[in-house]
């Protein structure tokens, strides 16, 4: 049976938002998540757009006040800012009250603020749903650092993965065109990839989109990031080859 949760924030417009949809996707089968604010200002759209950058799923987003909730019971009330936690600690019929305190991404004059603050909450998350699941799913299994290496030994999949660090989100087709492989070869490196947790996929219609894990460790994801920044002239012909190919209309894998 579903456990139920309550993510509490003082706008609702930021961390508790990214902490309802992680966990909607993170653990659809285990928990019901819901979010609401203290007193809600509207979702902030660099919310919405982190999100969609890492490939969660934002639909049904929306700021709501606490008092909505005020008659419902939840197994765990959590709350993400110290002002909220202050508030609610006492929520009536909650199960358990927890208060993680991250800092408010908007107050922050650092570009990646709202970036960072994702993946802190997805890491809590991570480590919330393995705490409370009896199973260990695949998809939850932290990635060793063996194992993330091993990943990029391949030529092919480094180079799928500094391509889909650096544009967000590509499709299969994409990649086939970027690195002129053949549909079958990309498919299984990406599968293998999707499999060791360090990519998700998305499917929307004949398209496979990919991106990488939001729940990848940040340091694997600096990793990546400066591994791109200081190999350019790798990159360059496959970035080009992208450029074209953003128009294409299938990605089956």
């Amino acid at each position: 049976m579903k456990k139920s949760v309550l993510f509490l924030c003082s706008g609702n417009s930021a961390r508790s938002q990214m902490a309802e949809a992680v966990l909607r996707q993170l653990a659809p089968e285990q928990f019901d998540a819901a979010s609401a604010g203290t007193q809600p200002e509207g979702v902030d759209p660099r919310t919405l757009q982190v999100l969609e950058k890492a490939g969660i799923d934002t639909a049904g987003l929306a700021s709501k006040a606490a008092a909505q909730f005020s008659d419902q019971h939840f197994d765990y009330v959590i709350s993400l800012c110290d002002k909220a936690h202050q508030e609610c600690k006492h929520w009536p019929g909650a199960g358990v009250i927890m208060a993680w305190d991250f800092p408010d991404p908007k107050a922050s004059k650092d570009p990646l603020a709202f970036a960072r603050t994702l993946q802190e909450i997805s890491e809590r998350l991570r480590l919330f749903v393995l705490v409370n699941s009896k199973q260990v799913s695949e998809q939850t299994k932290p990635l060793s650092a063996v194992e993330f290496y091993k990943a990029l030994a391949d030529e092919t999949r480094l180079l799928s993965l500094l391509l889909i660090e650096q544009h967000g989100e590509l499709c299969v087709c994409d990649l086939i065109t970027a690195l002129d492989e053949s549909q079958p070869k990309i498919s299984r490196h990406l599968a293998q990839l999707r499999k060791s947790g360090i990519l998700q996929d998305r499917r929307q219609g004949q398209w496979v989109h990919y991106s990488l894990h939001p729940l990848l460790e940040p340091w694997m994801r600096e990793v990546l990031h400066t591994t791109r920044l200081n190999n350019t002239p790798l990159l360059q012909l496959p970035t080009q080859r992208v450029t074209a190919a953003q128009g294409c209309s299938t990605g089956a894998a």
